[in-house]
């Protein structure tokens, strides 16, 4: 199975701004004071096009589908919360922690992509049903994929349920990597609500805060994991976390070109010699995303569900 992709689904917002439901557990969302809604919509737009461009300009075939007003959807620009494609047709849905985010679910997406000429199969792979017992798993925030490796990483938190994500790897015939990560809050050290915010998989890297990991064996554990796979390992620091370093995707471009996606944040975070050991694997787009971040408490990554569909 590959592990990156060339085509990306990627939902353009209309109604863009803090959710106060994801505000609980996640601690990256900020109030950014004396704006409007319209105008913190009016900036994500600007950002959300800039990144399009971005990545369209070197090749990823990315498929814009427009949010709309109604069902009210603030965190629509983040889809790959509740929805995944994967390379045998399969299509699956996620069941989400927020209430206001059980409504991004759009099954006219599929009818969209089907359109632009993949092959889905026949009936959904649904664990939607899990949200009746408060049970949650957060597509690709929750797990991170290593596609090649048939390995699934999570880091459990009240969004990734470690019975539900086992059952996943069970369906899908992932091996589970499983473990805690924690930031400090207020002097106090809180679950990270999503893997891929402390973690990023490449072909042939990763990139991972081992900080964020208290239990020493737990650790140890992940860190083997990736190195038995002959992933070289990129370490980065909390503070990197905070500026959205560990969310990152590896996509292709024109010619089967390997780029990492990040935001501005992320990239201005990184020190020479992490900039040089990611480039010694990929070429780095980056793009501002400061009001995305600053509101979503989610970033580039986040942004991109990725499209391993067959081609009819």
């Amino acid at each position: 199975m590959k592990q990156t992709t060339n085509s990306i689904l990627m939902i353009r917002p209309v109604a863009f701004r803090m959710n106060e439901q994801t505000a609980v557990n996640n601690y990256y969302q900020k109030v950014l004071d004396g704006l409007s809604p319209e105008t913190v919509n009016a900036k994500a737009q600007q950002e959300f096009d800039a990144f399009v461009n971005k990545l369209r300009k070197v090749g990823v075939n990315v498929i814009v589908v427009e949010d709309t007003l109604e069902p009210n959807t603030p965190d629509s620009i983040f889809p790959n919360n509740w929805i995944s494609f994967h390379e045998n047709g399969d299509v699956v849905y996620y069941p989400m922690f927020a209430e206001n985010r059980r409504e991004e679910r759009r099954d006219d997406i599929l009818d969209v992509l089907e359109d632009e000429g993949f092959q889905i199969n026949e009936g959904i792979m649904d664990y939607t049903a899990a949200e009746e017992d408060n049970v949650f798993l957060e597509g690709t925030g929750s797990l991170l994929l290593d596609r090649e490796n048939g390995k699934a990483y999570c880091a459990l938190s009240p969004r990734a349920d470690e019975e539900l994500m086992i059952e996943f790897c069970e369906d899908f015939e992932f091996t589970p990597v499983i473990f805690e990560a924690f930031q400090t809050v207020n002097g106090e050290r809180k679950l990270i609500y999503h893997t891929n915010v402390m973690m990023c998989l490449g072909d042939t890297f990763a990139v991972i805060c081992a900080d964020c990991i208290d239990d020493k064996k737990e650790r140890k554990m992940v860190l083997d994991s990736l190195r038995g796979d002959d992933k070289e390992i990129i370490l980065i620091t909390e503070e990197q976390v905070n500026n959205f370093a560990g969310n990152m995707l590896e996509v292709k471009g024109k010619n089967e070109k390997r780029f990492l996606v990040m935001s501005e944040s992320a990239y201005k975070s990184l020190t020479k010699k992490q900039i040089a050991q990611l480039e010694a694997h990929v070429e780095i787009i980056h793009s501002s995303l400061d009001t995305i971040e600053a509101c979503g408490g989610g970033s580039a990554r986040c942004m991109m569900a990725e499209i391993f569909l067959p081609k009819a």
